[in-house]
């Protein structure tokens, strides 16, 4: 016996030209690559405010406050800088539905992933060396930040009274 009910159900579009429908659909996927794009760009901001806190973690922080405390004041810090950077950018990012918002924050989380392993083994050091930094030895924090990394886009939405 074969139930009908399982199919899909096609909404014919009425009035439509094909052409119009066409231009809706190229819209759509053009839209989606400009988010992508302008995500991947504020990633980029994002990984050089890291470059720098980093630098400055190591130049200032740890020499004047041990490693222990440089540590944590760095992650906070770095935490704090993409709070911000995601707050002022979010508007030119352009989405505000909470479901985009939580792709993007999971989206930079993947790339930072890729970014601190890939980076990490290319100068050399050994997979037990770079899973340390996720353990909370020593007042790391890293593994902090990186939550801060994924929910940032959603939070700066809440926090702009968008959601």
């Amino acid at each position: 016996m074969h139930n009908r009910s399982l199919q899909p159900t096609v909404i014919p579009l009425r009035g439509l030209p094909a052409a119009e429908l066409k231009r809706y659909a190229l819209q759509g996927s053009t839209m989606a690559i400009e988010v992508a794009a302008k995500a991947l760009a504020i990633w980029v901001v994002i990984l050089v405010l890291a470059v720098i806190n980093g630098t400055f973690r190591e130049a200032v922080l740890i020499p004047k406050l041990g490693n222990r405390s440089g540590l944590i004041l760095s992650g906070v810090l770095l935490s704090l800088l993409i709070l911000a950077a995601t707050y002022v950018l979010l508007p030119w990012l352009g989405i505000r539905r909470s479901g985009q918002l939580v792709l993007v924050g999971l989206c930079w989380l993947v790339l930072t992933l890729v970014f601190e392993f890939s980076f990490g083994l290319l100068r050399g050091k050994a997979l037990p060396e770079i899973l340390a930094a996720y353990t909370f030895k020593g007042g790391n924090i890293w593994s902090l930040v990186l939550v801060i990394t994924a929910v940032a886009p959603w939070l700066a939405a809440r926090l702009r009274g968008w959601l």
